[in-house]
């Protein structure tokens, strides 16, 4: 069982972040496309948008799949943590933490899973094992958990992330 539970986890949440990165980078399933996410992330103050959005949307997008298909998998998940945690920051946060308000809730619970999927592994029916391909743990998980904290600390002290109450720059 736990088996098939590693399996649609993987599924459940690699397709469901892929799906949201290919409305950002390709417009697919009524999304933005990589213009309009841009666009979007301007309007936050995540600048610049036009470098930030095939940057986000395609962590979103190619790591996902790798979730899904259960490939590098604690890398894969792990990027994805970061990606969500710069979304909660620049947008979620400050709409308090039910879903229904704009919260934080449902970014959080995809950080949840990610999170315990890069500690548990992918398990039998994935990739990772078909070629035998094995991280060290929990030395690889780590550094990759001080990288994306690094990252994630890195937008927020430059600027790049502010929070929806914070005034934002204009051009003269």
């Amino acid at each position: 069982m736990v088996t098939a539970g590693l399996l649609v986890l993987r599924l459940v949440l690699g397709l469901t972040l892929a799906a949201h990165g290919a409305q950002k980078l390709f417009g697919w399933f009524e999304g933005p496309g990589l213009t309009g996410f841009a666009a979007n992330l301007e309007e936050l103050g995540v600048r610049p948008g036009r470098f930030w959005a095939p940057v986000s949307a395609a962590i979103e997008f190619g790591a996902g799949i790798l979730v899904a298909v259960g490939l590098l998998t604690p890398v894969a998940s792990l990027l994805l943590v970061g990606d969500l945690l710069i979304a909660i920051l620049t947008v979620h946060l400050t709409r308090g933490f039910w879903n229904h308000e704009g919260g934080y809730e449902f970014p959080l619970a995809l950080i949840g899973g990610l999170v315990a999927l890069s500690l548990v592994g992918p398990g039998p029916l994935s990739v990772d094992r078909l070629i035998h391909l094995s991280l060290p743990q929990p030395a690889t998980w780590l550094a990759i958990v001080i990288v994306v904290l690094l990252g994630v600390i890195a937008a927020a002290a430059s600027g790049r992330v502010q929070t929806a109450d914070q005034p934002r720059e204009t051009a003269p």
